[in-house]
């Protein structure tokens, strides 16, 4: 009996410590990551920038709320959200008070489609099989039947109330320290939100930086703002693969970048140029998968600094 059944039963203790451990431990194990890089104007000062993403509140989350409020001290220059601040309909007081720190400091932000939506219930294998045939969220998807409205308005209210930057398709500018900062925004393009025709024709040339904010790093928006030349493109969405496997990296990208730039800084290039993406892994899960492997949650300091 122990020769016959011992293999099996040792890959079930083993799968069952993973999931212990990658619920339990790794979806709350929040890092920071510190990335520079030269995308200012030569003898331009750095400008400090954090970005967070993909929160995913779920009302109870007290370690990653408390985690949030810590990045205050930081003290960055302004501050970056790239969306899915929700995963429960009652999260939007939770969302602003953890991150009501942080918008004492400039900010901006886009939406992602669970800010809008409230997640469902999902076989994981549909990620693999949405790679496989090019299609995800609803490009190329039927539309969404019965989906639960999150109170995005409520959210919305509070960034803007805080005086943070609604980059919903549509420009906006900070100003910090006598340095003016030109953001160009699209709302998100898992779910065909996107309209880059009404900002379309790259930075005005009027400011001393311009970059690129979306949730989802889908390739057309990307080659859209890179062939605009924009130096820089932040985005979010990805969870970095989520579940990734040790010395080898992510499955998936739920969209269609290639799992090469699932996370971290990388660069991107259409009609002969090239803007540096950088892709946060995110914070947080989906409610009802919320566990995370060899891919810590995480937000980033991206430290800008003069091009050589």
């Amino acid at each position: 009996m122990r020769a016959r059944y011992g293999v099996p039963l040792g890959i079930m203790a083993a799968g069952a410590a993973g999931v212990a451990y990658a619920a339990g431990f790794e979806a709350r194990s929040f890092r920071l990551r510190r990335v520079t890089v030269p995308v200012l104007p030569p003898g331009m000062r750095p400008l400090r920038v954090l970005q967070v993403s993909d929160i995913h509140m779920v009302a109870g989350q007290r370690k990653k709320q408390r985690w949030l409020q810590s990045l205050a001290g930081l003290r960055p220059d302004f501050v970056i959200n790239t969306g899915d601040n929700l995963s429960d309909p009652e999260g939007v007081p939770e969302v602003l008070d953890a991150l009501g720190p942080l918008m004492e400091f400039p900010g901006a932000y886009v939406f992602g489609s669970n800010d809008y939506y409230g997640p469902k219930p999902r076989n994981p294998a549909r990620y693999l099989l949405e790679r496989t045939s090019g299609r995800h969220g609803l490009n190329g998807n039927p539309p969404v039947v019965g989906a639960i409205h999150n109170p995005w308005e409520e959210l919305r209210d509070g960034f803007d109330a805080a005086g943070w930057q609604n980059l919903t398709n549509t420009r906006g500018v900070l100003k910090v320290e006598g340095v003016s900062i030109e953001l160009t925004g699209l709302d998100d393009p898992h779910i065909k939100r996107d309209r880059y025709a009404r900002v379309a024709g790259g930075p005005s040339g009027t400011y001393d930086f311009s970059m690129g904010v979306v949730h989802a790093p889908y390739l057309r928006v990307l080659d859209s703002f890179t062939a605009d030349d924009y130096p820089l493109i932040l985005a979010g969405h990805t969870h970095g693969g989520q579940l990734c496997i040790p010395f080898y990296g992510a499955l998936v990208t739920n969209c269609d970048l290639d799992t090469d730039r699932v996370k971290g800084l990388s660069t991107h290039t259409a009609e002969g140029r090239t803007s540096y993406l950088h892709v946060s892994a995110g914070c947080g899960t989906n409610r009802y998968t919320p566990i995370r492997f060899a891919c810590p949650p995480e937000a980033t300091l991206l430290t800008l600094v003069g091009r050589e």
